[in-house]
C-alpha cells in the first residue's frame, strides 16, 4: 500500500509537481512537524527559502489523531462542524481541547524559529506543505493563516490527500498539488513505508538546513549623494560563509522585487553567494525613460552600491561580480569598466551591452553573456557586442527556446545555473590538485 518511502522520498516526488514555480518568488510553508521534511525537498528543489507555519490540531477525545479542528499562528481557527458532531463534543470539551492546544503551538513556534523573524510573505506565492491531508482541518488553518499575510499566490502541496476533502479548499488556495489522492483514506501514515514521527529537534535542524541552503535576507538603504534621493533600498541576501558577492544591476521598470533576478539571486546563495538586489532609481526615475537609459546615472548608482558593499565587514574581502539584465547589463559593463571598480565577473541576462559600446574595450572582467534565441534582434546585439569586448574572456550562451523575459519552462532555471557556475568558476575557483 505504501507510495512514499519516508517523508524525504515524498518531498523528493511532490518537488517535480512544482517545477512549474521554479523563477517565481516562492517561500516554503511547512506545517510542523510532519511536514517539514516533506518541505525541505520542496525548498532545496525550487532554491526557495523555507519557514513554518504553526499549527495545531484540535484532537477528538480519546481519538486525538481524527481533527475536528485546528488552530495557526495569528489568531486562526477551523472548525469541522461534521467532526463535532459526530464525536458528540459540546462546546465546553471543544474550549478545554483548544486552550491546552494554544499553549502547546506558542510553545512549538518559539521553538522551531529559536529566535529567527518569520519570512514576510506578503505579495510572495507561497507553498503551504503537509505530509498528507486527512481530514483538512490542519491545511485549512494554515492556508487562511498565509492568506491573512497578503499573499499573492497560495499553493497546498500535500503527497497524499482524501480526494472527497480536497474540495474544502477551493475558496482558500490557489492551486492544489497532490502526488497522490486517494478515495480509500483511513489515515496519511497508511501510505508510507516509513511514518515515524518527526521530533522537534528534526524540525529545527531542518530549518537551519534550509536557511544556511538560501540564507537569511535583510532590508538594507544604500546612501547616495543624489539630490532627492535619500538613500537606494536594498535587499541583501548573506549565507552563512559567503564565498562572493554578487550585485544585481536591473532593466528599466524593475527593481529589488523582481521575481526573476530574485530566483537568480536564491540560486546563487544556495551555492554560497552573498547577493544585493538594489533599486538604482527612485519610482520617478524608473518611469522617465531619459533617467532609466542615462548610463552614466545608472552606473553610479551601481558604483556607490559597490562601495558600499565594500565598506561592509560581511562583503568587504569577498570577491565581487555584477549580475545585469537588459538596459542594466549595460551599467554593470560601464561600472566594470571603471578603473579600480573591483569588479571581477560580469553576467549579463537578455542584456544591451550595446548601450556601452564605448567603453566594452576597457572590461576586464570575464563576461558571459545570456541571451534567448527568440530574442533575435538582442542576440544579434549580443554577438556584436562581444566582438568589442576585447579585454575580457567573454562567452555568449544562447537558450534554446527561450524569449526576452526567459519566461518558458526551464529558461529561468538555465539562467541561474549558467550565472552560478560562471560565478563559481571566476569568483571562487575551487584551489588547483596538489602534485604528488
Amino acid at each position: 500500500m505504501a507510495i512514499f518511502v519516508d517523508r524525504a522520498d515524498a518531498g523528493r516526488l511532490l518537488s517535480a509537481r512544482l517545477a512549474h514555480l521554479c523563477g517565481e518568488d516562492v517561500v516554503v510553508a511547512a506545517l510542523p512537524r510532519g511536514g517539514v521534511p516533506v518541505g525541505f525537498e520542496i525548498a532545496r528543489a525550487l532554491a526557495a527559502p523555507m519557514d513554518v507555519i504553526s499549527v495545531r490540531k484540535i484532537g477528538v477525545p480519546r481519538q486525538p489523531e481524527l481533527a475536528m479542528g485546528a488552530i495557526a499562528e495569528g489568531g486562526i481557527r477551523v472548525v469541522d462542524d461534521e467532526t463535532v458532531c459526530m464525536a458528540q463534543v459540546g462546546q465546553e470539551e471543544f474550549a478545554r481541547i483548544e486552550a491546552l492546544e494554544a499553549v502547546e503551538l506558542d510553545r512549538r513556534a518559539r521553538r522551531f524559529r529559536a529566535g529567527r523573524p518569520r519570512i514576510p510573505l506578503s505579495g510572495r506565492t507561497v507553498v503551504v506543505v503537509d505530509d498528507g491531508i486527512a481530514t483538512g482541518s490542519t491545511a485549512l488553518a494554515a492556508c487562511r493563516a498565509a492568506q491573512a499575510q497578503g499573499v499573492a499566490r497560495l499553493v497546498l502541496a500535500a503527497p497524499i490527500a482524501a480526494r472527497d476533502r480536497l474540495i474544502r479548499f477551493r475558496a482558500d488556495a490557489d492551486e492544489v498539488v497532490c502526488v497522490e489522492a486517494s478515495q480509500a483514506f483511513f489515515g496519511v501514515g497508511e501510505f508510507y513505508g516509513d511514518f515515524t514521527q518527526t521530533s522537534d529537534e528534526e524540525v529545527v535542524e531542518l530549518l537551519d538546513r534550509s536557511a544556511r541552503n538560501v540564507g537569511r535576507t535583510v532590508e538594507v538603504e544604500i546612501p547616495t549623494p543624489a539630490v532627492g534621493l535619500s538613500g537606494m533600498p536594498g535587499l541583501l541576501g548573506l549565507p552563512a560563509r559567503p564565498r562572493a558577492v554578487v550585485v544585481f544591476a536591473h532593466g528599466s521598470g524593475s527593481g529589488r522585487h523582481s521575481p526573476r533576478n530574485r530566483f537568480v539571486a536564491d540560486v546563487l546563495r544556495a551555492a554560497g553567494f552573498a547577493t544585493l538586489l538594489v533599486d538604482l532609481l527612485d519610482q520617478d526615475e524608473a518611469a522617465d525613460d531619459v533617467a532609466a537609459f542615462d548610463l552614466r546615472l545608472v552606473a553610479g548608482r551601481l558604483l556607490t552600491a559597490v562601495a558600499w558593499l565594500r565598506a561592509r565587514p560581511e562583503t568587504a574581502s569577498l570577491p565581487l561580480g555584477c549580475f545585469g539584465a537588459s538596459t542594466g547589463a549595460a551599467a554593470a559593463l560601464s561600472a566594470a569598466a571603471q578603473a579600480g571598480a573591483g569588479i571581477a565577473a560580469v553576467v549579463s541576462r537578455g542584456g544591451r551591452p550595446d548601450l556601452a559600446w564605448e567603453v566594452l574595450p576597457e572590461v576586464s572582467a570575464p563576461t558571459l553573456l545570456i541571451v534567448g534565441d527568440r530574442d533575435d534582434q538582442v542576440v544579434e546585439l549580443n554577438r556584436w557586442a562581444r566582438q568589442r569586448l576585447t579585454g575580457c574572456i567573454s562567452r555568449l550562451e544562447i537558450v534554446p527556446g527561450a524569449t526576452h523575459l526567459f519566461v518558458e519552462p526551464g529558461a529561468l532555471t538555465q539562467v541561474a545555473t549558467d550565472a552560478r557556475d560562471w560565478f563559481l568558476e571566476r569568483l571562487a575557483p575551487r584551489p588547483a590538485a596538489r602534485s604528488a
